[in-house]
């Protein structure tokens, strides 16, 4: 999968797009990432990216000749156009959802605005898309640019040691993830649930899955409502808990369990 950003501080996307996870897989070719200084295509003399807002206010707007040229740079000689991203506190919310029908693209361009933004004519021009990291502002695109790559990247087939690394993980299936134990078993008088040292893997896979429903309607009600709506068997656990039954709430369980993991190996197997 490739990644271009262009943006006016590659310098730092690319310092930390070079460590950790994203950067050993950029080492080994799994992803490739490349960042150019949109100051390089300006034609001004004194290599002038920005220009006061006509109409007024504060604050300068990023002009359209150095994007524009970055952007034709980059598309240059390609026989498709790749997907073009504008970062921007006025698109889409990013979701895993999002990560995941993105992860369907070969190849993404992201544009990384500054100051007061960028001339509406040049995102009419090449932009398919706007995203946003989150309802607030920040001086620039280049935190959401790096967090899109990384949420993306890390799916990327041979960028983690398998999928299980990052399909068990909070939002991927809808819910958050399950609590986390390591050594050593017993700490500060707090010892790992005795589920955990069993051996018995059916068992704490389905621990597992009910402490990522308990996690998710405790911390995030907004989701467990949206997972609950498209899981009509979580229903009926809601009500085996009000009774306390516990052998139906094992059954229902274990049906939600296997509801869940059934979607998502057929999700998986219809990317192939």
């Amino acid at each position: 999968m490739i990644f271009d950003i262009l943006t006016l501080f590659p310098e730092a996307v690319n310092s930390f797009l070079s460590s950790s996870i994203i950067g050993r897989a950029r080492e080994k070719g799994s992803l490739t990432v490349r960042t150019w200084n949109i100051r390089d295509f300006s034609k001004d003399k004194h290599k002038k990216v920005d220009d006061y807002p006509y109409g007024g206010g504060s604050g300068m707007v990023m002009t359209p000749q150095p994007i524009h040229d970055a952007w034709l740079h980059v598309t240059n000689g390609l026989t498709y156009k790749p997907k073009t991203i504008y970062l921007s506190p006025q698109g889409r919310v990013l979701t895993q959802d999002i990560a995941r029908s993105l992860l369907q693209e070969e190849h993404i361009i992201l544009l990384c605005g500054h100051y007061e933004g960028v001339d509406e004519r040049i995102l009419e021009e090449i932009v398919d898309e706007e995203i946003s990291i989150g309802d607030y502002v920040l001086t620039g695109g280049e935190l959401p640019a790096m967090v899109l790559v990384d949420c993306i990247g890390r799916m990327v087939e041979g960028v983690l040691a398998c999928e299980e690394a990052f399909s068990e993980e909070s939002h991927y299936d809808g819910l958050l993830e399950y609590p986390q134990y390591s050594r050593p078993t017993e700490y500060l008088g707090k010892s790992v649930p005795d589920i955990l040292l069993s051996g018995h893997h059916v068992n704490i896979q389905k621990w597992r899955f009910e402490k990522k429903l308990e996690r998710t309607r405790e911390k995030r009600p907004d989701l467990y409502e949206k997972y609950r709506l498209s899981h009509p068997e979580e229903k009926k656990i809601k009500k085996s808990k009000k009774k306390k039954d516990n052998q139906t709430l094992e059954a229902d369980i274990h049906h939600s369990f296997e509801q869940n993991n059934s979607a998502i190996k057929t999700d998986e197997h219809s990317k192939d």
